[in-house]
């Protein structure tokens, strides 16, 4: 057994587990205010009802995104200590800028809207909607900024420290600014938030979907349905558009990711863009390969002439695992157009006030509430599958990251036990999910249903 493989893969369930409840946070907080908003402008109860319902789907949300995102920290002091003796300096306190400046401010006004409906005032309520919304979205940028250090690391150098017989560099920032705002965090963070925006309005708009198939709640389902469907169709539209910015930025600074995106083994003026492929890595190349030409030139330098360079540029040793990377990448590209036909399907159904009738259009949106969750896991495997064999990209390699002392057997203990929980713990949290779906937004004796 493999410590360090053993390490990774704990850390990558962790993180994927974890993954599920930031992103489905974005969303509801956006909606919630939205709603809430609503609510104060119109005077119209069945806005209070709709917010309360997502406001207690949101505590749920936040508690398992909490408890599983500390989990993650302390992983760095455990299986990765040697990752966090040369950039734990830097990449440590975006961190702790995400718990004292985002995190606490989150956490008290959800508090304020779970308790405080009525001990605050309507203003002072929507208030602490918008500040719940804002504290997710600043604790996402601190997170994105921590990431992206790893990714494009910038506003460091290196030293070198030397205590007794031991000598090791470390990363000491100098610029603040360069290191937060690197050559990937804005393009990540947008990219990022916009996911979570589609995350949680397909899953409000699958609920009220749901309702509405099944002619319960019908009238704050269709509030629901109708607010939640106009941000995933404006957010349906923006994730082309941050994901194409993102892509842009790749082949700017990894130029070996954006290879191995697309399985693209040889240097090509006019290259084409990998529509389906079979990578084979010893054999350096792709299987059964479908693209369209220069279409990849086109994207990443806005020239369809431009020259990418293809994996047989780089070392065998610092190139990322291709069909892993490939693979999810695709999955996600293909997740983002079903989401931006969705859109505009939808946003034709609405604006023909033909939407409560359509059932087809309905169930979909049921059966793809899990859809935006697999298409932000492939994203991520995609991006940090990508980033490989670099722990920090140029600076530090994943095998030297690994603590050295952790022995395999223990690494693999801990990761049994860690399957174990997030299984009971997800199986519970579906359970009191359904539970909360299927009482509704409010009593059946209100509006006659």
């Amino acid at each position: 057994m493999d410590a360090v493989f053993l390490s990774r893969l704990q850390f990558a369930l962790a993180a994927g587990f974890h993954f599920l409840f930031p992103p489905l946070t974005l969303g509801l907080t956006l909606l919630i205010f939205i709603i809430e908003s609503l609510h104060v402008k119109r005077g119209e109860e069945i806005y209070k009802h709709v917010a309360d319902f997502l406001i207690k789907l949101l505590g749920l949300v936040f508690i398992l995104g909490t408890a599983t995102g500390i989990t993650l920290e302390f992983a760095f002091g455990t299986n990765w200590s040697n990752y966090s003796r040369m950039v734990g300096d830097i990449f440590g306190a975006p961190l702790a800028a995400e718990g004292v400046f985002a995190f606490f401010m989150e956490s008290i006004f959800l508090g304020v809207l779970l308790f405080g409906r009525n001990k605050v005032s309507k203003k002072m309520y929507r208030i602490s909607a918008f500040l719940v919304f804002f504290g997710a979205h600043l604790s996402g940028l601190w997170i994105i900024i921590a990431n992206s250090f790893m990714q494009t690391p910038a506003g460091y150098e290196l030293v070198t420290e030397t205590a007794g017989e031991f000598v090791r560099q470390k990363a000491v920032l100098t610029n603040f600014w360069q290191a937060a705002l690197n050559h990937s965090t804005i393009e990540r963070f947008t990219h990022t938030i916009v996911a979570g925006w589609l995350t949680g309005s397909l899953f409000g708009a699958g609920i009220g979907a749901w309702y509405i198939s099944k002619g319960k709640f019908v009238e704050p389902a269709k509030k629901l349905l109708k607010v939640a469907l106009v941000v995933f169709i404006i957010a349906g539209v923006l994730q082309i558009v941050t994901g194409h910015q993102h892509g842009i930025q790749v082949a700017n600074t990894q130029p070996t990711k954006l290879a191995a995106f697309e399985g693209l083994w040889e240097t090509q003026k006019g290259a084409s863009l990998s529509l389906f492929g079979i990578p084979d890595a010893k054999n350096e190349i792709t299987h059964c390969e479908i693209g369209i030409p220069g279409l990849l030139s086109l994207f990443a330098y806005l020239d369809a002439d431009a020259e990418v360079k293809g994996l047989k540029e780089f070392p065998k040793d610092k190139r990322p695992p291709v069909f892993l990377t490939f693979a999810s990448y695709h999955v996600m590209i293909a997740l983002g157009t079903l989401f931006l036909l969705m859109a505009i399907v939808g946003a034709y159904l609405l604006a023909r006030d033909k939407l409560w009738k359509t059932n087809w259009f309905l169930k979909l949106l049921i059966l793809a509430i899990p859809l935006p969750h697999i298409a932000n896991q492939t994203g991520w495997i995609a991006a940090e599958v990508g980033r490989q064999p670099w722990a920090v990209y140029g600076i530090l390699k994943t095998a030297d990251a690994a603590s050295v002392v952790v022995p395999a057997g223990q690494v693999l203990f801990t990761l049994i036990m860690f399957t174990l929980i997030y299984a009971l713990l997800f199986a519970i949290f579906l359970m009191l999910m359904l539970k909360m779906i299927r009482k509704g937004p409010v009593e059946r004796t209100e509006y006659g249903y």
